[in-house]
């Protein structure tokens, strides 16, 4: 079984601990998000975890818990894009964020430490020449610590286009799509990184840039040796290449409150979920009732 952790929230910027002791417990549970009264008790043992996929924009609190991974697989999907706080509002200087990246990459080996500059969305303010320059200026910052760039572009949801709309922000058009990937791949080749798409329908072969897989089975074969064959993921996105994974996050529990997230965009939610962490609950952000019906989930 793959563990994501998690495309729902940041746990290694905001929950380290909880996942720690979910470790150390052997186990998590899951609330299922359309139906919460119905839990899954998700195995956390090594024997149990094929690899612990970790899905985050900020680790720094993870860097002094790392040895409790010691005997799992794993690997950090890490997300860092040039965009201020007027859309990432909860974020540290991003300085700081890529001297936490190269920490991360130097402990654990840059295969590892994958970087993510996603979503790419463009405005007035942040346009096609912004994100050439801040391309190239973070590609010189990351070079050798990283062997993978994952991209995407701006997906809209109902729940964020209000946010978007007020500060003008959109997906880039096809033109600027195809300049964005084609500027991307010559800079990043040139530094020794590979860039990938996640979820992206357009192909862009020409430019050496292929579609990724973000829960990507050959690097967890790779990263254990075996040769396992992992089936694709069927609920995600038609165009998303992952393999099957099982999320332990929880909606509307991310502080980073950037507004382009489809996984948490009420603020009076986030607060009050965050209010009823207890990182020794074995759901996160929540507790377990007699309402709650537990059932084992298998791989």
């Amino acid at each position: 079984m793959i563990i994501s952790a998690s495309r729902r929230t940041d746990i290694p910027a905001f929950y380290s601990d909880w996942i720690i002791e979910r470790i150390r417990s052997g186990f998590a549970l899951v609330r299922n998000p359309f139906n919460p009264r119905q839990v899954s008790k998700v195995a956390l043992n090594p024997e149990a975890v094929d690899c612990l996929v970790f899905w985050t924009k900020d680790p720094k609190n993870m860097l002094d818990k790392l040895s409790y991974l010691k005997d799992y697989c794993y690997y950090f999907q890490f997300t860092i894009t040039p965009y201020d706080r007027s859309v990432e509002p909860g974020l540290r200087d991003k300085e700081k964020i890529i001297e936490t990246f190269k920490k991360l990459a130097d402990r654990i080996g840059r295969e590892r430490v994958i970087w993510r500059y996603d979503p790419i969305l463009v405005s007035e303010k942040f346009n096609v020449a912004f994100h050439f320059r801040a391309f190239e200026k973070m590609v010189d910052l990351l070079q050798g610590y990283t062997d993978k760039c994952v991209i995407s572009f701006l997906d809209y949801y109902k729940k964020i286009s209000s946010g978007l709309g007020k500060l003008g922000l959109r997906r880039p058009e096809g033109d600027e799509i195809r300049d964005v990937v084609r500027f991307f791949a010559g800079k990043a080749k040139d530094a020794g990184i590979r860039i990938e798409t996640c979820s992206e329908k357009g192909d862009f072969d020409e430019f050496g840039v292929n579609h990724g897989s973000c829960i990507d089975g050959n690097l967890i074969n790779r990263l254990t040796g075996k040769s396992k064959q992992y089936s694709k993921d069927r609920y995600q996105r038609s165009a998303c290449r992952c393999v099957e994974s099982v999320d332990i996050g929880s909606y509307n529990t991310c502080l980073h409150r950037c507004i382009y997230c489809y996984a948490n965009f009420s603020k009076k939610t986030i607060d009050r979920n965050f209010g009823r962490y207890d990182s020794k609950s074995p759901i996160l952000c929540s507790h377990v009732d007699a309402r709650d019906r537990i059932t084992e989930r298998k791989g």
